[in-house]
């Protein structure tokens, strides 16, 4: 970190700039601060981000900034887990940049550069860390390739990933006359020597290098002179002699010259560490040094945040420099510029202040030494023996077809989520004749210094992107594969996957009917999927905005819709019935349904209301008549969709500002349906007249009849709760979950959770009870008696809602979904069978994927959905 230079910016949008943290290739990173928004109690950390703006010479080109903005989105799309969501990107004329949060810590470089090599435990975490985000890209097809030493850094609670694409992980990057832009990358991959296109596989490679220079302070194949350093990319074996015996298995198989030889990120992430990165990190995972290093830089940002508020409130001058203190200890020894090979434009260290975190001289092993420039000559006519590959203008994570593997290599071990897209001519076949090929001969590879510190890495490939290279990127779809054997951690092999057309707005509805078709409904449509192979069967404008798609009998499909119930055949979507509400329902004109609450054989229960005309009483002789009022009656209904017959409606109280009531089914029982209010549609009077419980409601399944109505214990009107056919009721109060007897209110049992979490909505299956928690602890507990038999973490970070507990049809797994990920669990022990993450296919300039996972059970499968994306996965 030093002070900021004469022509450094001081503001990026709200951001006060206060620092310059480091430079890269490609961009400019400054320490900044939001004091507008300070609100913690010393007003600094909270809001205190680190800035990402792109070198100005670079900014001007057109297709930077396109690259820019395709891996800004990217990041975006990654965001959680070990990825540091983006607070704010501009890319307005002129501006280029993103803001993220400061988390105190340390590239991979500096910390190699300032403790020397990691153990074995920390390099572990490392890994586990990395290839849990991989496994979120690989698992649409899609390539990461932004990992290198300065891309990825060392937090307290674990590894963080930054800087996504070519241009995080550029070693060089510059403007060239016409428009184009050149971008060197820090590392090189076999294929990529070979002139063949990177896929997922090349990540596993990077990761390999990445491990074992976090092992042992050095890069393996990069020493030497470069053509000879090349040749090894491609075909020699790595010296591994160094690195920890038990990772040196894992490491090789990630350096294999031939893709289809490396373990995928799944398979590498749970060698690594089976219960995950989280869970190994708890308690601490770097050395001391290091810890102290990151305390001390905290102390010193804050400190500096401090002085830049004071400076702040104090209406110190525009434009000027931050006060705060920068100069380098007396006892600190300045770090040597990097080193790189002649005209290779490699940046140096600048050595007049101090980085974040520097503690004096490094003790790591000396790296690699430079490598000189490999070039193929421009005036070369003929095809060379091996082409660079020339990366896409656009963000690395938009899914394109991978070279299919030869008949004779060994298939790999099953890829975390997706199955093989259809395969494409191989690279090699095709590069002399493909456009891209004519590009090839005209740029140069490297192999030279490249990072932080003075680290030496392998090489890289000149990106040369002409300022009109297209955006559009590639649209194939998932192709459905068979199943595969199960790893321990990894999901198994999807039967297939499916993935809503772009051109149509998400899906707001999914549900299974008859375990033969996947119902989705949208704003313009309802459509069907076959549960068997994925494929989209038909689409019915007709049913567009319905809900709750149920089996109305063996022959139709029910849809309610905004005014009208429909019933679909099942075979090509067609509308067979139809009735609408204002028709349907005698006595109740201009009817408006809230949504199905439920359903049990061919009855389905919902809420409705209409307008009601109340006359003026008659005056008295000599007064004006007064005028007639409306008030809104509602009901609860139940309705037989196989005959299409109202069953029977009850009066219910209307719902806040006359609204139709939204209720929430919590048990079916053989004589009594049980229903609580959702608390949004709950009026003022009711709230006060509950007195912060939840009120609860039995009413008659014959008759509609009114039978109880009942609070339970400190229930509140939000707590979880579900009932069962036995006649009790679990249900969330406090940090406990309790059992009640319904309707007599007599508690049954208390099990007493995590501190300060809530239990979610439990599931009944058999004898067992499945608890969520917000803590992402999923368990089992007795039905009967309230016994805990187990209780596992999801190993997601804590917080935010309770994972949605879903059990296979044979009640043998249980599937957590939850805003990160889907876990399984063996629903006997909690053994931890498999995570899934997935981070969607999606076009790169659409919006970032937001929604939570959610499964639905079938037969021996289960259906994962992430917005438009679903894959079905064989379960027990």
């Amino acid at each position: 970190m030093e002070a900021l230079r004469q022509d450094d910016p001081r503001r990026f949008g709200p951001y006060t700039v206060l620092a310059r943290v480091r430079e890269t290739a490609s961009a400019v990173q400054y320490l900044a601060h939001d004091a507008s928004a300070a609100d913690t109690a010393d007003g600094t950390a909270d809001h205190t981000v680190v800035i990402t703006a792109a070198r100005p010479e670079l900014a001007a080109l057109p297709a930077f900034r396109r690259r820019f903005e395709a891996e800004a989105r990217t990041a975006d799309r990654l965001a959680g887990g070990w990825v540091q969501p983006q607070l704010a990107t501009c890319t307005d004329d002129g501006e280029l940049w993103t803001a993220v949060a400061y988390v105190p810590a340390l590239t991979l470089a500096d910390a190699i550069d300032a403790a020397g090599p990691l153990p074995e435990r920390a390099v572990r975490i490392l890994g586990a860390g990395i290839t849990e985000t991989l496994s979120r890209v690989h698992a649409t097809g899609a390539v990461l390739e932004g990992l290198a030493p300065r891309t990825v850094l060392l937090a307290a609670d674990g590894p963080r990933l930054t800087a996504f694409g070519p241009l995080g992980a550029a070693a060089d990057a510059e403007a060239r006359t016409g428009g184009q832009l050149s971008v060197r990358l820090g590392y090189l991959t076999p294929e990529q020597v070979e002139g063949e296109t990177a896929g997922p596989a090349s990540d596993l490679f990077v990761l390999g290098l990445l491990l074992a220079y976090a092992a042992t302070g050095t890069t393996p194949l990069a020493n030497g002179p470069t053509a000879e350093a090349a040749e090894r990319i491609a075909h020699a074996e790595p010296e591994l002699g160094a690195v920890p015996e038990d990772l040196r298995g894992l490491i090789a198989r990630c350096l294999a010259k031939d893709p289809a030889e490396r373990p995928s990120s799944g398979t590498v992430a749970a060698e690594l560490a089976l219960e995950g990165a989280a869970g190994l990190a708890r308690g601490g995972w770097l050395p001391e040094q290091l810890s102290k290093t990151l305390a001390e830089q905290e102390s010193r940002v804050r400190e500096l945040v401090s002085k830049g508020a004071a400076d702040e409130r104090a209406d110190s001058p525009a434009g000027t420099a931050p006060r705060a203190s920068l100069t380098e200890p007396a006892d600190a020894t300045p770090d040597s510029p990097a080193t790189g090979a002649p005209g290779d434009g490699g940046l140096g260290e600048d050595t007049r202040t101090t980085r974040i975190g520097s503690v004096g001289s490094p003790r790591a092993p000396e790296p690699d030494r430079p490598t000189t420039q490999l070039s193929i000559p421009r005036e070369r006519t003929g095809p060379p023996d091996r082409l660079p590959v020339v990366l896409p203008p656009v963000a690395p994570l938009v899914p394109r077809p991978l070279p299919a593997p030869a008949a004779a290599i060994p298939t790999p071990p099953p890829p975390p989520v997706t199955p093989t897209p259809a395969p494409a001519p191989s690279s090699s076949s095709s590069s002399s004749s493909s456009p891209s090929a004519a590009l090839d001969r005209r740029t140069l590879l490297f192999g030279a210094a490249a990072g932080a510190a003075g680290l030496i890495v392998g090489g890289g490939g000149v990106l040369a992107l002409g300022s009109n290279g297209s955006d559009a990127p590639d649209d194939g779809k998932p192709a459905p594969s068979p199943s595969g054997p199960t790893v321990a951690g990894l999901p198994p092999k999807p039967r297939w996957v499916y993935g809503h057309p772009e051109a149509e707005p998400a899906p707001l509805t999914a549900a299974l009917w008859r375990d033969r078709l996947l119902v989705l409904t949208g704003e313009t449509q309802a459509s069907a999927v076959d549960l068997r192979t994925g494929r989209r069967l038909w689409e019915c404008p007709d049913a567009a905005k319905g809900q709750a798609a149920l089996a109305a009998g063996d022959a139709f499909c029910f849809v309610a819709g905004p005014s009208e119930f429909l019933w679909l055949s099942p075979k090509d979507g067609t509308v067979a019935h139809r009735v609408a509400y204002e028709n349907e329902f005698e006595g109740a004109p201009f009817l408006t349904v809230s949504d199905v609450i439920g359903q049990s054989g061919p009855a389905i229960w919902f809420t409705g209301s209409h307008k009601v005309t109340v006359k003026a009483k008659k005056p008295k002789k000599g007064k004006k008549r007064g005028k007639d009022t409306q008030v809104v009656t509602s009901f609860l209904f139940a309705y037989d969709i196989v005959r299409r017959k109202e069953l029977w409606r009850t009066p219910v109280p209307t719902g806040r500002e006359s609204t139709t009531p939204a209720y929430q089914l919590i048990a079916v029982r053989p004589d009594d349906i049980v229903v609580r209010q959702k608390s949004a549609t709950l009026t003022p009077g009711d709230v006060k007249a509950a007195k912060g419980k939840a009120v609860f409601r039995g009413f008659d399944r014959t008759s509609g009849k009114l039978l109880w109505t009942k609070s339970f214990g400190t229930v509140g009107p939000d707590g979880a709760a579900v009932g069962d056919d036995q006649g009790l009721l679990y249900a969330a109060a406090g940090d406990a979950l309790q059992s009640f007897e319904m309707p007599t209110g007599k508690p049954k049992w208390t099990l007493n959770g995590t501190p300060g979490s809530v239990f979610g909505t439990p599931v009944p299956a058999g004898a067992l009870l499945h608890t969520t928690s917000r803590n992402q602890e999923v368990g089992a507990v007795e039905r009967e008696s309230g016994k805990l038999r187990w209780r596992r973490s999801t190993e997601a970070v804590p917080g935010g809602w309770a994972p949605v507990v879903t059990v296979s049809s044979s009640g043998s797994t249980v599937l957590a979904a939850g805003d990160a990920q889907v876990t399984a669990f063996a629903a006997a022990d909690g053994r931890r069978l498999w995570k899934f993450q997935d981070i969607g296919v999606q076009d790169p300039k659409g919006a970032t994927v937001t929604a939570p996972y959610r499964v639905l059970a079938f037969g021996k499968s289960a259906v994962v959905q992430r917005e438009r994306m679903f894959y079905a996965f064989p379960v027990k």
